[in-house]
């Protein structure tokens, strides 16, 4: 199990493997080129958003899923799955690999989710701007942050962690030009965030949800990504 011991680093730009969700070419010599990525960028910042998967996006792993943007750029996009558990894994699993807490603790029986298909070893907390790390927290727009390091998990365990929080594994990732492919294909649907939704909904229940903030009724989208 990795968590980092020092500052968070960017982990832009691998993108996540075998991704299937994107009918087409997504780097620069792909059908929109990268005069089109580029001014799309200019217009759209994604950072603190949701992507909601849309039926039919092609890859298991992200069928129904919705993601929470941490980070987004030129050098691409890394996201955090909220509603999909890890199977089998429990916050106290963790605590007692790396050694932390007390087994029979109220944070032990905290789940785990899968936060996407790259680097799922490596542990991310999402969590309420109310907690600081010492080491180093990610603020991003909209009340959330996100930390990577190991004192997090130390101070859940001692009960001086953040208000509200999900301890994932793993994350996912887009190159390039990859995400805003993937958008233009109606690979995806974007909406804002809220930590309610994020933190207090239950995770069967979020991707629905994040469709009815646009308006949208889960039962009349099309089994296929694509245009109408």
């Amino acid at each position: 199990m990795f968590w980092s011991n020092g500052r968070f680093a960017a982990i832009l730009p691998e993108a996540s493997p075998g991704r299937t969700s994107a009918p087409l070419a997504c780097g620069p010599g792909g059908r929109h080129g990268g005069g089109r990525q580029q001014e799309r960028r200019k217009f759209m910042d994604l950072t603190g958003k949701l992507l909601i998967a849309m039926p039919g996006i092609g890859d298991p792993r992200f069928e129904h899923s919705v993601v929470f943007l941490c980070s987004y750029g030129e050098e691409g996009a890394m996201g955090l799955i909220v509603n999909k558990p890890a199977d089998g894994v429990a916050l106290g699993d963790l605590l007692e690999q790396l050694d932390l807490g007390e087994e029979g603790s109220a944070a032990a029986a905290l789940p785990v989710r899968f936060g996407g298909p790259v680097e799922t070893q490596r542990g991310f907390v999402l969590h309420t701007p109310d907690y600081e790390s010492d080491v180093s927290s990610l603020k991003v727009p909209g009340g959330f942050s996100m930390t990577a390091t190991l004192d997090i998990l130390e101070d859940i365990a001692l009960g001086q962690g953040p208000e509200q929080l999900l301890v994932l594994l793993g994350y996912a990732g887009w190159g390039p030009g990859q995400l805003e492919a993937e958008i233009a294909m109606n690979g995806w649907l974007t909406a804002d965030a809220s930590p309610d939704l994020v933190f207090s909904l239950a995770d069967d229940s979020k991707w629905e949800a994040s469709l009815n903030t646009l308006g949208v009724d889960p039962l009349t989208l099309s089994a296929s990504a694509g245009h109408a």
